[in-house]
């Protein structure tokens, strides 16, 4: 039997998985995401080392090859990456600063720099991108002015996927996909824009050459073999942004179908066949990028999600681990539950989930996320389902202003990531979005659409279309309760008034906090 390896970098966690040619998993590996906050000045910024991101991954690997009858048989391997986070190397391929997370605040300065100078209406038409503190020229910016000699000693800036790639087989290059997060991409030459780097200040030897999805870039070494378990000269391939990866296996790849990809963040994806850079799209945040399916392209809009959730769970969820420690199942599983033991609507408490900043479809970095509706009488589960419910009216705020600007109805909505294996939150995403929603018997999207792409390169599959007839599953549909839509369609005019009313405190009690 022959396999396909698909890599996926997250924020949480760092995933490896084998497939079949068919898209079965075969068998995975996993290890966590550490987040480190090193500078004890500014407890806020966070960072991500990259021999942890290369250590977990390629262990990651290691434990998912380990129970394979023969690792020669494996095809081809493909990455996804989580965007725009990246490190400077050396010529040697020596890292120079850990990865700036897209957690971090520390580029608040570039933006409001780039926003004055550059304008967010210009950089939209060029590269169709929503200025967002952690794009990667922000971070560019912020080493040239803080370790301008670390930026003068660099060879490339590695986006994620791209220093996991180096290190599988030495190549410095990047995909399309990735390479429209940075601020400086063409998306109509698919090449690096020199207008941008000229006012922007940003060195082009930095930038990696960008190529197709789906092109193979170089064969594994002797010393990533050694990590991993792969065998020496496995084709590495391209792989692509984590989403638009998560896009291939659900067959999210035509005009009409929207994928909801419900995970650390909440993205919806519209495919389109060019470039629609209008200002219209550009005002509600929305992000076009190039897919990983040859020749298309992707509008997106997108807001921090289930981060959210993390927090709670990590700050609150005690109560949650206790339960599932002595029921022996997972804390999500006793977190849902607790939540659908509050009645719709959460007797009364809303919650805004602007925690990192306001995203799609009225994008402020500097609104923050609250809870109001409070009384003596709102409990842990009313609070826990309001953060649901925020969440998920979010969602129907996005594609409600995708499809008007796109002028595209959706004819049918898949959802994958982890909000798809929970039983309450896809009910609630039904009831609140009053549409059918669509899951798949898919556990992992992206890893599986790197994987396709690892074949695609590899010649197993023509091209994503065919990859997908091979890898489709059956699907589960989601129907909205119409009584239930109807009383959440009251809540959710209540919930767009949330954040033009809080506004002005959010924006001066963050002004605050900054002194």
């Amino acid at each position: 039997m022959d396999y396909l390896v698909g890599i996926d970098l997250g924020s949480t966690s760092l995933k490896a998985v084998v497939y079949d040619l068919e898209g079965n998993t075969v068998a995975g590996g996993s290890r966590p995401t550490e987040r480190r906050h090193p500078d004890p000045a500014h407890p806020d910024w966070t960072v991500w080392d990259p021999d942890q991101i290369w250590g977990g991954a390629a262990a990651a690997v290691r434990e998912a090859l380990a129970v394979l009858p023969d690792a020669r048989r494996v095809r081809g391997v493909a990455v996804s990456g989580l965007g725009m986070d990246g490190v400077p190397v050396d010529r040697q391929g020596r890292c120079l600063y850990p990865f700036i997370s897209w957690l971090c605040p520390r580029t608040e300065p570039q933006l409001a720099w780039w926003e004055k100078v550059i304008g967010a209406a210009r950089t939209f038409a060029i590269g169709g991108n929503t200025l967002w503190r952690h794009s990667t020229a922000l971070r560019i910016l912020w080493m040239a002015e803080h370790e301008p000699e670390i930026l003068a000693r660099a060879d490339k800036w590695l986006l994620i996927e791209d220093y996991v790639n180096f290190m599988l087989c030495g190549s410095r290059t990047t995909d399309y996909s990735m390479a429209s997060c940075t601020l400086l991409f063409d998306q109509a030459s698919r090449s690096w824009s020199s207008e941008m780097l000229s006012l922007s200040g940003i060195e082009g030897r930095l930038l990696c050459e960008p190529l197709p999805s789906g092109t193979v870039i170089g064969e594994v070494s002797t010393a990533a073999s050694a990590a991993t378990g792969l065998p020496s000269g496995t084709p590495v391939v391209l792989g692509g942004h984590d989403y638009l990866c998560g896009a291939l296996p659900v067959g999210a790849m035509e005009p009409g179908t929207y994928l909801d990809v419900s995970g650390t963040w909440e993205v919806v994806l519209a495919t389109i066949p060019r470039p629609l850079l209008t200002s219209a799209l550009q005002a509600i945040g929305a992000t076009v990028e190039c897919h990983v399916a040859r020749d298309m392209y992707s509008a997106m809009g997108s807001a921090v999600s289930a981060e959210m959730l993390e927090w709670y769970r990590r700050e609150y969820g005690i109560e949650a681990r206790l339960r599932a420690d002595s029921r022996g199942c997972s804390d999500w599983d006793c977190l849902m539950e607790g939540a659908a033991e509050a009645p719709l609507g959460s007797h009364g408490a809303m919650f805004l989930p602007h925690m990192n900043g306001a995203g799609c479809p009225s994008v402020d970095p500097r609104s923050l996320g609250g809870f109001v509706g409070l009384t003596c009488a709102t409990n842990r589960a009313d609070m826990l389902r309001a953060l649901v419910e925020g969440l998920d009216f979010q969602l129907l705020d996005i594609m409600s202003a995708m499809e008007a600007n796109l002028a595209m109805p959706a004819r049918r909505i898949v959802t994958v990531g982890g909000a798809a294996r929970n039983v309450f939150w896809m009910q609630n995403k039904a009831d609140v979005l009053n549409r059918t929603i669509e899951t798949t018997r898919i556990e992992e999207a992206s890893t599986l659409g790197a994987a396709m792409l690892a074949g695609i390169g590899v010649e197993i599959y023509k091209n994503a279309s065919e990859a997908y007839e091979r890898v489709r599953r059956s699907s589960r549909l989601w129907e909205p309760d119409p009584r239930v839509a109807g009383r959440y369609a009251e809540l959710f005019t209540i919930y767009r008034e949330l954040a033009p009313a809080l506004r002005t405190i959010h924006h001066e009690i963050g002004e605050i906090a900054r002194r």
